[in-house]
């Protein structure tokens, strides 16, 4: 695992620093983010390819900030949570992570997960491609001929959706569902307002989004 980028975020300074060291023993490449608001500014600057996150984070719940994370990228997380109970558990892999670790555990544990988790990572695919259109799906960022289109969370989320079935139509329902994670309830308008900054985004490049009235979305490649 030598050179991999990793991020740990961790409150506590004294097992941050410990870990740190012993994953830098390891080959790891270690950044550090004592709060999520740092995390998210280290992720700006340098993409890792693993995460090690802890639940409880003085400025908000690791849970939440997972479940927002995963809409837009697919970097592997390994969880920490505050105790073994299975609800803390069941509740970690229905955010979004990879492997979830309870503490306290031993850091041969915590090596030995990673480095399952990012062997899986990489047998995944990083990016989908369609044509001169690029979608990196650990960094949630989209490229048409090299160029950023500077996708938001929902943009990025809603066209790695349908690209993945390009061609296909995909029910509004369920576009929706995947990409807020919540039911529609009938509220179609936060949907169609991405689907619109998204076709302003992509068509100049020959690609659309065709609404299909009434039932869904299809993604194509007009030449």
């Amino acid at each position: 695992m030598t050179g991999k980028q990793l991020l740990l975020v961790e409150d506590d300074r004294k097992t941050q620093a410990y870990n740190k060291e012993l994953f830098e023993g390891y080959g790891f490449n270690v950044s550090t983010a004592l709060t999520l608001a740092k995390a998210k500014d280290v992720i700006k600057r340098k993409t890792p390819d693993a995460i090690v996150l802890d639940v409880g984070m003085p400025d908000g719940c690791g849970l939440a900030y997972l479940r927002e994370f995963r809409q837009k990228s697919k970097i592997p997380v390994l969880l920490l949570t505050g105790s073994g109970n299975d609800s803390d558990i069941i509740d970690g892999f229905e955010c979004g992570c990879n492997d979830c670790l309870p503490k306290p555990y031993n850091f041969d544990v915590l090596l030995a997960r990673l480095k399952n988790l990012l062997r899986t990572a990489e047998q995944l695919p990083e990016t989908i491609s369609v044509g001169a259109l690029k979608l990196n799906l650990f960094s949630g960022r989209a490229f048409l001929n090299d160029d950023d289109l500077n996708l938001t969370e929902k943009e990025f989320a809603i066209i790695r959706l349908l690209t993945q079935s390009a061609g296909k139509m995909i029910d509004t329902e369920i576009v929706y569902e995947k990409v807020w994670g919540q039911p529609m309830a009938g509220d179609k308008n936060a949907l169609q307002v991405a689907i619109t900054r998204l076709r302003k985004k992509i068509t100049p490049a020959g690609y659309d989004i065709i609404s299909v009235r009434g039932k869904g979305y299809v993604f194509e490649v007009k030449r």
